[in-house]
């Protein structure tokens, strides 16, 4: 795989930050609450995407060893305290909370700093970092604009507080946290959501849980949408279902096997709240979706690659299919 290094990451970064403040500005948001949580999102997307180039993960360990995951996680706290200030949503009841989800998974990472991979710690944070994103208050911890950015601001700390614990303290191998491409890429990633779409279309049709309605009317929006998408919905998704818990799944069950269809099913399962309780329809559809994603991550060792295709079949669903 060719990795892309710190500075082009950095260019990537720069733009989004351009297009999210070009975009927001154009909705009409501006002042001093406007500021203070473009600097925070800032700073968390530079955290989640510095991460993927090249060399720096090692650079951070030869640097500050496991001092360089408690300076990241303090590094949070700071700037959710700039936010908050800043948007007049400054609360100790607050800053207590993102305190707690910030630092409980990393002191059960650096209490099993020496045990293998897959000790009960591991899976206890990621379960943790999903039933906060998932369950959590994150309309009440981001109120500004409107709890609108909660979602993806929450999705951003869940992924800095995941390296913090498994790349810098644990240091965990082979989670493929990279930006980059490789030998037949195109080919795993294209056939992944080729054959999937051929499989959940007529699958959703007929369990009713999707329909064909093109929103052609909203074609301008796509790119931005499918991006906003790849970054804060399908990358810390992958990061957490493929890179982290199937990775050790398959460490701890001794079988890539076991480990791939173990994610699946639980990637499925984690659905079962979405549109209704219990939706039994969504389990299924993405149970085999975690199934090609898995795949992917198996065939590249990237979350890079899982990743496009988790935002391609989002992206398609959200633009041509309604959901019943």
């Amino acid at each position: 795989m060719r990795q892309l290094g710190l500075w082009p990451i950095v260019g990537i970064w720069a733009l989004v930050c351009v297009g999210a403040a070009r975009f927001a500005a154009e909705q009409g948001y501006g002042g001093r609450a406007f500021s203070a949580t473009l600097t925070c999102f800032a700073f968390l997307l530079l955290g989640m995407m510095c991460f993927a180039g090249r060399g720096v993960v090692d650079a951070i360990r030869a640097t500050f060893g496991a001092a360089g995951a408690l300076l990241l996680s303090v590094g949070v706290l700071l700037f959710y305290l700039l936010y908050l200030a800043g948007t007049s949503g400054l609360l100790l009841s607050r800053v207590a909370v993102m305190a707690g989800f910030i630092f409980v998974p990393w002191s059960l990472a650096l209490w099993a700093e020496t045990a293998p991979l897959g000790a009960w710690q591991d899976f206890a944070s990621m379960l943790g970092i999903w039933m906060f994103v998932k369950f959590g208050p994150r309309a009440w911890l981001w109120p500004y604009p409107a709890a609108k950015l909660s979602h993806v601001l929450a999705s951003m700390v869940a992924v800095i507080v995941a390296l913090a614990c498994f790349l810098l303290l644990r240091q965990a191998k082979g989670v493929g946290y990279s930006v980059g491409w490789g030998k037949r890429w195109g080919v795993y990633i294209c056939g992944s959501f080729l054959v999937f779409a051929c499989i959940a279309i007529p699958l959703g049709t007929a369990l009713h849980f999707i329909a064909f309605l093109p929103q052609w009317n909203r074609s301008s929006t796509y790119a931005g949408l499918s991006l906003a998408i790849l970054l804060f919905t399908a990358w810390p998704e992958e990061l957490l279902f493929r890179g982290l818990l199937q990775n050790f799944l398959s460490k701890v069950a001794k079988s890539e096997l076991a480990g791939w269809w173990a994610a699946s099913v639980l990637f499925g399962f984690s659905h079962i709240t979405n549109l209704g309780f219990p939706n039994w329809r969504y389990v299924i559809l993405a149970t085999i979706a975690g199934l090609f994603y898995g795949w992917t991550w198996r065939k590249t060792g990237s979350i890079f690659a899982s990743a496009l295709v988790h935002a391609a079949v989002d992206a398609v669903w959200h633009f041509l299919f309604r959901t019943l």
